[in-house]
């Protein structure tokens, strides 16, 4: 591990604080897995942090999926975060394309716009969006709510891929311009493909993000058919915790969890740099 100090006794005391909190992030991760595979006498019997009796209980995973319906919340959070992620990152890379390539008066002001809104928590627009979808009849509606992530997501991926258009050379778009491209051509065929890494990066943290978000999800959605993870599972836990379905709620939480790790480890270089870069370009 190089943490990039020099002196030994510092360099070990870093190593001693990264590993206590390793300790501490890993422990409950851990706690849920072996949680997910004991039965209710487990938890009962006053030892609920010991390891999971054999046999496993497998169980708990299709009483979750047949009893409180996990698969279709999943499938409602998968494809409201396909959805909401596909169009963030288009309508994310078209205007900061323009807001980097072309300068026309107020472009400035469009960008600090931008830049703003991030500062002003989605939660404090619940109401005006929710007369908005109203009217709009998005109201209980998997794409409405899809629109409210997309949107909401928006700021973000123009800051980010403001910085990776602008580090692109304009001779490419220039040479494009000479062989009679247009600049939907250009866009979409050359500087496109070119931005991949920040659009990446960018549609990575969105997933992340509209995975575990509930508040929006419990707002705009009322219908239990079209729940998205995270709603259901809190129902669920408002209906197991009077029932002790301890065991089977791990299995829930660990299917919703699964997806993200996974997640996660296929895209940890990106996660981890990919942002940095477009903020630095």
């Amino acid at each position: 591990m190089n943490t990039g100090i020099k002196h030994p006794l510092m360099r070990l005391c870093m190593k001693i604080i990264l590993a206590i909190w390793t300790v501490c992030v890993l422990y409950p991760l851990v706690w849920t897995i072996l949680g997910a595979f004991k039965d209710n006498a487990q938890f009962m019997q006053g030892k609920p942090w010991d390891l999971p009796m054999l046999p496993l209980v497998w169980s708990n995973y299709s009483y979750v999926w047949d009893k409180y319906h996990i698969g279709g919340y999943f499938l409602n959070s998968l494809l409201v975060t396909i959805v909401s992620t596909l169009l963030a990152a288009l309508l994310a890379a078209t205007t900061a394309y323009v807001l980097a390539r072309f300068a026309f008066k107020g472009s400035g002001l469009l960008y600090t716009t931008y830049m703003a809104s991030m500062m002003i928590p989605m939660i404090l627009g619940l109401i005006p969006l929710f007369f908005l979808l109203n009217d709009l009849h998005l109201i209980n509606n998997l794409f409405g709510l899809s629109l409210v992530y997309g949107m909401g997501a928006l700021p973000f991926g123009v800051f980010v891929l403001v910085g990776f258009f602008k580090s692109l050379p304009k001779e490419m778009e220039e040479a494009a311009s000479i062989d009679g491209a247009s600049h939907y051509r250009t866009f979409f065929q050359i500087m496109l493909p070119l931005a991949r890494p920040g659009i990446i990066s960018v549609s990575i943290m969105n997933v992340l993000n509209i995975w575990n978000e509930y508040i929006m999800g419990t707002v705009f959605i009322n219908d239990p058919v079209k729940y998205t993870l995270p709603v259901g599972i809190a129902i669920m836990q408002g209906e197991m915790q009077y029932r002790t379905e301890w065991g089977p709620l791990f299995a829930a939480l660990l299917i919703s969890m699964l997806p993200v790790l996974l997640f996660y480890v296929v895209f940890q270089k990106q996660i981890s740099g990919g942002i940095t870069a477009g903020a630095v370009k």
